[in-house]
């Protein structure tokens, strides 16, 4: 599975959840005070928070601005509560932001989080009003990460195992010259590989070396398929770089906040390298792939689950998603992707762009946030 280049922090979209939008930054371009300093809410060391003088209830674009020397993250919390109603990652010295929030009564303050710096909390806000309060965020800890990322790679760990032992029979297959058998032990191991969710560089240089685009399964899968020679060195070096992973795994340490990353980047792998045929080297299986990514997705929101459910309303829509691409896939497993119908194709892409989208949020909802 290729893993996505990074979207860079400079212009990445932040989404709290499904119904909060997006906020993104931008070079400040709004207006000044009689002091010259830029209107809208102060965030820096000294004045975090300073300027929100038009408090109010309801459904509101507040707009925030760095006044300070340092890249700053910002939240708006409610006090009592700690939940997180907006936020903005990223937001550089001189640098502005509109962050869209829908706020009810109660009591909110505006948290910066500046590097090298504790978390600030400035002056406390109170509204009143009738309005409904919009989708706000319980703030995650690392104590709530922690245990779920042992988990995953535990259960990391034993799948790793079973795709070693799964690697080593289709190198035996392709040393015996055995070529039926090694076709059918090739799919076992690709689909064991991309159950595992290797998608935002979960295991490192190991990744491109296993099932990049020019190593591993791929040219081994175009070998097989249209029977060319030298097959062996590439079977022999493909199990040997699974035993490679398997022997550094203990050192591949995982960041908490990858592993809500990785709950829609392994779909979006799908979308564009399954779906598409992109991958295809003549196995015809992509779409047996894209369940194994289906089952990877699974799995890591089975472990989310503890963090996800008191947080994420829509967690429903994703299942409801989750199990029509499952349905849709089961189907039409086994069928090359370029002997899809149209209307097929459509479902598939739709199905898989609905699912997509409920989880989006689960990355913002499953960070650990300074402060909290």
């Amino acid at each position: 599975m290729r893993t996505p280049r990074p979207v860079p922090t400079a212009v990445a979209l932040v989404v709290l959840s499904a119904a909060a939008g997006v906020t993104v930054w931008r070079p400040w371009e709004g207006s000044a005070d009689a002091t010259g300093r830029p209107s809208g809410i102060a965030v820096s060391r000294s004045q975090c928070g300073q300027g929100w003088t038009d408090a109010r209830t309801g459904r509101q674009t507040l707009v925030v601005h760095n006044t300070g020397d340092a890249a700053a993250e910002v939240d708006l919390v409610e006090v009592r509560s700690n939940k997180v109603y907006g936020e903005v990652e990223g937001l550089g010295p001189n640098t502005s932001a509109s962050m869209d929030v829908q706020l009810g009564a109660g009591q909110y303050a505006i948290r910066c989080l500046i590097e090298d710096t504790d978390a600030i909390t400035g002056p406390t806000v109170t509204l009143a009003g009738d309005a409904q309060g919009g989708p706000a965020v319980v703030p995650v800890t690392k104590n709530d990460m922690l245990p779920l990322v042992k988990k995953y790679q535990a259960g990391v760990a034993r799948g790793i195992a079973d795709l070693a032992l799964k690697t080593d029979k289709l190198r035996a297959d392709v040393d015996a010259g055995n070529l039926d058998a090694a076709r059918t032990d090739w799919l076992s191991a690709h689909l064991a590989y991309n159950s595992l969710g290797a998608a935002y560089d979960a295991f490192g240089d190991f990744a491109d070396k296993i099932d990049g685009p020019s190593n591993g399964f791929h040219p081994l899968e175009k070998g097989l398929w249209h029977k060319t020679s030298g097959l062996k060195p590439i079977a022999d070096q493909l199990a040997a770089d699974v035993h490679g992973l398997q022997k550094d795994l203990p050192n591949e340490q995982v960041d908490p906040n990858d592993l809500g990353l990785r709950a829609h980047e392994i779909m979006e792998n799908a979308l564009q390298f399954e779906l598409t045929g992109e991958n295809d080297q003549g196995s015809g299986t992509s779409l047996n792939t894209a369940l194994a990514n289906l089952n990877g997705t699974a799995n890591v929101l089975a472990i989310l689950d503890p963090v996800l459910k008191p947080r994420y309303p829509d967690l429903p829509e994703v299942q409801k998603w989750e199990s029509r691409v499952r349905t849709l896939l089961t189907a039409h497993r086994n069928t090359p992707v370029d002997q899809l119908d149209r209307t097929t194709r459509e479902q598939l892409n739709g199905a898989v762009g609905e699912l997509l989208e409920k989880l989006a949020p689960v990355a913002a909802i499953c960070e650990v946030r300074r402060g909290s």
